[in-house]
């Protein structure tokens, strides 16, 4: 693996740390107060390594709640992951089956997309940068969890420090970094419409699926950029 890359990762997750640390420990926080040693959140947190999807199984875990639903509410937001992995698979054929196992198990939000936009601007996604950056996420989440657990007590109430608005303002941050991409607007204004609908009317974590389901839909009943139709005549006329 090349050095330079690796701490060319590093460096590009650095950021992203420092924005996932206070949501990392309000996990920890939270899933002290619901009754689980430190010993188990952290490691949920180095297992499942999901933030979203940890909140909803602490949410399930402690209640009379068979274990197939509380799989099926965590697989149900972590449905996106599909999604992210096959929009990958054209940067990362060249890796190893060993190297795509650690690429698509650190595969979190940001890392999904600083790699598209790595790839799309034309540079090597090297498994040296992947893991860099992915490392630089990572472990920085497993401690601040933990610190969050031990620390959860001095934190009381997390709405009442308006903690509770960081998890939809970090997946906006996420969605906005994709304004200039062609059809943005009516892809994510579907998708949000939809999620609201699908919230009220089949309830939570469906909705994030569901939203995501219209978003696509329409993206694929859209026409194709211009720049893409021109492409598919030029090869017409090859």
């Amino acid at each position: 693996m090349s050095r330079a890359n690796f701490i060319d990762g590093l460096r590009g997750g650095f950021p992203i740390t420092v924005a996932a640390a206070p949501f990392g420990a309000l996990f920890g926080a939270l899933a002290a107060d619901h009754g689980m040693s430190l010993a188990e959140l952290t490691l949920m947190s180095a297992t499942v390594y999901a933030g979203a999807s940890q909140m909803v199984g602490i949410e399930l875990f402690g209640h009379d709640i068979q274990a197939w639903l509380i799989v099926a509410s965590i697989l149900a937001v972590n449905f996106r992951h599909v999604l992210y992995s096959a929009a990958l698979a054209p940067y990362v054929k060249h890796f190893t089956p060993v190297q795509k196992f650690f690429t698509f198990f650190l595969l979190v939000d940001p890392q999904f997309a600083e790699t598209v936009k790595r790839g799309e601007a034309g540079k090597l996604v090297t498994f040296a940068w992947y893991l860099g950056f992915g490392l630089a996420i990572y472990v920085p989440w497993v401690i601040v969890s933990l610190i969050g657990g031990l620390l959860g007590s001095f934190i009381g109430d997390p709405k009442s420090i308006g903690l509770d608005i960081l998890l939809p303002a970090y997946f906006l941050g996420i969605v906005l970094d994709f304004r200039h991409r062609d059809n943005f607007l009516p892809v994510s204004l579907v998708s949000a419409v939809a999620s609201i609908i699908a919230y009220r009317y089949v309830g939570s974590p469906w909705h994030v699926s569901l939203g995501a389901a219209a978003g696509i839909l329409l993206a694929a009943l859209l026409p194709p950029p211009p720049h893409e139709q021109e492409l598919e005549t030029d090869l017409h006329e090859v």
